[in-house]
């Protein structure tokens, strides 16, 4: 962690900084049913809003290989089969999005996974109608968006920038 020193006549006093210099990474993905309704400037506003700093963004039709190593962890679901069809149904966006805590926070902000029971002022809770079609994928752990962001981007295509208000909002 950080530290702020402060020194006085008589000593030096260390208090620990408001936030951590640790700038996390998540990929969240707008599925094709938030792509369709033109939900996506909708979407980013509330990660703008929120401080975070997009570092990576692509729209693409999904190829089945990619989809399939995005949910290999549901291979065996009943539903992989039309979860794949409703993924390739249409363009999707995906983003990486950097910040203090971004997954926790991101997920947060996204809402439970069926929107009947994601609270209003999430992503799924204003925007979903349906577990099938939830608008929004955003990766569950660190570790998880660590494994996301190289799957669906190349290094480079991962921008490093300082947004103005750098010290105000990440730091």
């Amino acid at each position: 962690p950080i530290c702020l020193c402060f020194t006085t006549l008589s000593s030096t006093v260390s208090v620990p900084a408001a936030f951590p210099d640790e700038r996390e990474r998540t990929l969240i993905a707008i599925k094709p049913d938030g792509v369709q309704r033109r939900l996506v400037g909708q979407i980013m506003q509330r990660f703008e809003q929120r401080g975070f700093k997009l570092v990576g963004l692509k729209m693409l039709q999904v190829s089945e290989d990619l989809l399939s190593q995005h949910y290999c962890e549901l291979r065996t679901k009943p539903f992989y089969p039309s979860l794949l069809d409703y993924m390739s149904s249409g363009p999707v966006v995906v983003m990486v999005w950097e910040g203090h805590k971004v997954v926790q926070t991101s997920r947060t902000m996204v809402g439970h996974t069926n929107p009947a029971e994601a609270q209003a002022g999430t992503v799924r809770g204003d925007f979903s109608f349906h577990v099938s079609r939830n608008v929004v994928h955003a990766s569950d752990s660190p570790e998880g968006a660590q494994r996301e962001i190289q799957l669906w981007f190349q290094s480079k295509e991962l921008l490093k920038w300082e947004c103005c208000d750098q010290t105000i909002t990440c730091e």
